[in-house]
């Protein structure tokens, strides 16, 4: 194993890079890891900075809570130092502020790349952003305390944050609709029970239990993990047949590949 390399540390969010397994900590313990338009664009520049070598991504949140959301530092008509306020937003056009929310997704959207797999690990809070966060990952380890909750509605918004898809997908319209809705908490055993979290553990071994999961990750050939991720996310959207032929040529990539064969 070579030595941990810091590869960025600014506006809450540190990159950490060990061999195969990329680390992304959210850095502000004493806010519970509120986020911000800063943390979400250190968030980008993480994703760009991954060193090819980088498999694995474990992304935690230093503290008690994961991330108990958004900032509502946010709303307030001063917003964050240099940053316009979400009100100011709002109020101009309307292609700009269309423009500026995609922008704050980009930091949501790089977990799932076919090139890497994403593990959050989730610790108390995980609300709102915190929950769009997680659900960004491929896969969650959560501790015995997590409490997810989506309270964007609450608010009078909406969740934006690339996290309704992955909820339908995990736990089925009715379910997310009811969650996000309601903005109540889905607690551990919920979690676990409805394909939220892929284990639940004691908040002790959470550290531990994503170093052995990441492990587990990199145990397959790369070239077949990659293979298998397309295959499996792009199933979400094809049919039986057209799954069938994805299949077949997947197949026949590693084949021509272990055999040494060339196009």
């Amino acid at each position: 194993m070579t030595s941990l390399d810091s590869v960025l540390d600014k506006d809450g969010v540190r990159l950490t890079v060990d061999d195969a397994v990329a680390t992304v900590t959210l850095t502000n313990p004493a806010k519970r890891n509120a986020q911000s338009p800063a943390l979400w664009r250190a968030l980008t520049e993480a994703g760009r900075a991954l060193p090819g070598s980088v498999r694995v991504v474990v992304l935690r949140g230093e503290g008690k809570s994961f991330s108990a959301g958004l900032d509502r530092q946010a709303f307030t008509p001063e917003g964050f130092d240099g940053e316009p306020s979400f009100l100011d937003m709002a109020r101009g056009p309307e292609a700009e502020l269309d423009a500026t929310i995609a922008e704050y997704q980009e930091a949501f959207t790089w977990w799932r790349r076919n090139d890497i797999v994403s593990i959050a690990a989730v610790q108390g809070h995980a609300i709102g952003a915190g929950f769009q966060l997680a659900l960004a990952c491929d896969l969650r380890i959560v501790a015995e305390d997590v409490q997810f909750a989506m309270r964007e509605t609450s608010l009078g918004l909406v969740p934006d944050l690339t996290g309704t898809h992955p909820l339908v997908n995990l736990v089925g319209y009715a379910r997310a609709l009811e969650i996000c809705a309601t903005g109540r908490f889905v607690h551990a055993e919920e979690a676990e029970r409805t394909g939220l979290a892929n284990l639940v553990v004691p908040a002790g071994e959470l550290v531990a239990a994503a170093r052995d999961l990441a492990g587990a990750l990199l145990a397959a050939p790369r070239d077949a993990v990659v293979e298998t991720k397309a295959l499996l996310s792009g199933a979400v959207s094809r049919g039986y047949e057209e799954q069938r032929v994805a299949e077949r040529a997947a197949q026949g990539r590693r084949l021509r590949d272990l055999a040494g064969i060339t196009d």
